[in-house]
């Protein structure tokens, strides 16, 4: 188990069907998380107080989820000099659009690394990469991931190419 943890910060609990699978993901790496609900909006100081000494508290990486004005991995961000990855949460509003403008559009010396609208899986992938800079064994588990990926590829090649020598 890697020594560093993550934490998902979400700022709804309607965001949890998509945060789990980052979660589960981390889970899979034995990445140790802690999952918790935010508001940069109505708990500001709540987010400022938990980023703040993040670090200090045995985090190496911020998962933060929302929808709509989604400032809360700008928020959190703000207040941390560990890296922040953004989840855009789709909302009936926008279709997510709102959400991953406000994620990604963040001012100069605030990044938040953002992936794609509920992105959950890649936002787990990310952070385990970047705790893998400094944990060879995590980075061993995302090599072993990346190889059972190209063979599935490779099998459905095979598979397609048996299909086209049928025609």
């Amino acid at each position: 188990m890697t020594s560093k943890k993550v934490a998902v910060i979400m700022g709804s609990d309607s965001d949890f069907p998509t945060v789990s699978a980052a979660v589960k993901k981390l889970k899979s790496f034995d990445i140790p998380v802690d999952v918790h609900v935010m508001s940069a909006h109505r708990t500001p100081v709540a987010a400022a107080e938990f980023s703040s000494p993040a670090k200090e508290n045995g985090y190496g990486v911020i998962i933060a989820a929302a929808g709509k004005a989604a400032h809360l991995a700008g928020v959190l961000a703000a207040h941390t000099t560990l890296p922040v990855i953004g989840i855009p949460i789709k909302s009936s509003t926008l279709d997510g659009l709102d959400a991953l403008l406000a994620t990604v559009q963040m001012p100069s010396g605030i990044p938040v690394a953002t992936v794609a609208i509920d992105g959950a899986d890649n936002a787990a992938i990310l952070a385990a990469q970047m705790l893998a800079l400094s944990d060879d064994t995590l980075a061993a588990k995302l090599e072993k991931m990346k190889r059972q990926m190209a063979d599935g590829v490779a099998e459905k090649d095979a598979a397609i190419q048996a299909k086209v020598r049928e025609l």
